[in-house]
């Protein structure tokens, strides 16, 4: 990835707490138009990962730039029209209604409070709750929050967005609209880092998207979601004997491990 290159570009990525090496060498990019699927244990790294993408954590080693720029080097504005983060516990508990807490994700922006509304309703109503711009946060079930969460992502209109389990706490006809919703934002350019535990919900992204795989801090391989070896690589990641299943026409990869007990 070239100095001058819009997208994100980790390098070489040492994160180290104390004496624990949180990620060790790690490099990857990500380009606008790009899905890229980040997979791996509990406690691999991936959050980190993320965070050091954003610049929230600070490199041991490596760098990290974005735009072309180191991260830290940009000013919070100039970042957020960069950089969108989703983490797994998105919204913070202060008794917001659901527009002024999209409304407030356009910050970047020099325009009317009156426009910042306007586009926080459509924002709200593209993720179908719409009905729910006057209710406070605080007040909304799990699965509403996290609808309202990604309204307000969209609503800060980033080119790259970094996504922490974006379908958490939805249910699974919501799963499967949020990954269609992603995989529209990066037809219409975005580029998109997503953690996720189910590759089968990248079926509905559409496109190409990328799987990479972290474990202990490291990344260990980097292939196709149509890939023929991903059912090999995800075994050997998590440890466990996976089996790719054709159901309604599409793979859908599961784990099979062997009965207690068996030889």
């Amino acid at each position: 990835m070239s100095e001058r290159a819009p997208g994100l570009g980790l390098r070489d990525v040492d994160v180290r707490i104390a004496s624990r090496a949180l990620l060790t060498s790690v490099s990857l990019s990500l380009e606008p138009g790009e899905f890229l699927a980040l997979v791996g244990p509990n406690g691999a790294g991936k959050t980190t990962l993320l965070r050091a993408g954003l610049g929230l954590v600070r490199c041991s080693r490596g760098n990290v730039r974005v735009g072309g720029a180191p991260v830290e080097s940009l000013a919070p504005r100039a970042r957020a029209a960069l950089l969108g983060w989703l983490p797994q516990q998105a919204l913070a508990s202060e008794a917001l209604s659901a527009l002024e807490t999209v409304a407030a994700a356009r910050y970047r922006f020099d325009e009317t409070r009156a426009k910042s509304e306007e586009a926080a309703r459509r924002c709200l109503a593209r993720l179908g709750v719409g009905g729910l711009a006057g209710d406070s946060v605080t007040r909304l079930s799990g699965g509403e929050r996290q609808r309202v969460a990604l309204a307000a992502l969209i609503a800060q209109e980033a080119r790259l967005y970094l996504l922490d389990e974006p379908a958490n706490h939805l249910d699974p006809a919501q799963q499967a609209e949020t990954y269609a919703l992603l995989g529209a934002l990066v037809r219409e350019g975005a580029g998109i880092l997503c953690v996720t535990h189910d590759v089968n919900l990248l079926a509905h992204v559409g496109g190409r998207p990328r799987v990479t795989g972290l474990s202990n801090g490291k990344l260990c391989f980097e292939t196709g979601y149509d890939a023929g070896d991903l059912p090999e690589r995800l075994a050997e990641l998590f440890g466990v004997p996976m089996d790719a299943v054709e159901l309604g026409g599409r793979r859908i990869i599961v784990p099979n491990p062997k009965p207690t007990g068996a030889q």
